[in-house]
């Protein structure tokens, strides 16, 4: 399942034609290593509140063949917006909203859609409908620091609120399995930015 949900994101973002992306909440890299190796790709920064999975991470990336020239990682919150990280092409926020409180939701809003406004974002989360078939009890959530895991409906009606607050328009795909009642085990949002 992580493999199919990092190709999805991938593939939207190369499909996208992007070439400045940053990921953030990149965690140990195992998205951020393949954009890393793509061509097209000109910039990618990676943020992380953990600096012990950004050195992970530089340590992967010191030994790959060859990476995007533009490469950087920091250490910082996706939830407080730096100047040096507006105006991207696109940004990745890959099963990372689950681990904010639901309380600070509106700071990553206001942050990503509103200060940094990428032309584009890509969100994906666990699909909490899809717990059930993981063996994952009602009353828990899959990974013990989430802080929420929504259903599709929720999600979209989050991800509706979002574009319209910012001007951005929505689409929705199930990710990592396709069940024709509960969706995939992911669910995937890909903002684009209204012209």
């Amino acid at each position: 399942m992580h493999e199919e949900r990092l190709k999805a994101a991938f593939g939207v973002v190369a499909k996208s034609g992007a070439r400045s992306v940053l990921d953030l909440g990149c965690g140990d890299g195992d998205l951020f290593v393949r954009l890393a190796a793509h061509p097209a790709i000109t910039r990618l920064v990676g943020v992380d509140i953990c600096t012990a999975s950004l050195a992970r991470l530089q340590n992967r990336l010191s030994k790959l063949p060859q990476t995007v020239a533009g490469t950087e990682l920091r250490a910082g919150s996706m939830t407080e917006a730096h100047p040096a990280l507006a105006g991207f092409d696109c940004a990745v926020l890959i099963e990372t909203i689950e681990h904010i409180d639901p309380s600070s939701l509106s700071q990553l809003e206001r942050a990503v859609f509103g200060q940094m406004r990428p032309r584009m974002v890509v969100v994906t989360t666990p699909n909490a409908e899809f717990n059930v078939l993981l063996g994952v009890p009602a009353h828990r959530f899959r990974h013990p620091d989430h802080r929420f895991e929504w259903p599709r409906a929720r999600f979209r009606k989050w991800g509706d609120r979002v574009g319209a607050a910012f001007g951005y328009d929505v689409v929705y795909s199930d990710i990592a399995g396709c069940h024709p009642d509960l969706g995939g085990a992911s669910q995937m949002a890909v903002f684009t930015a209204r012209a």
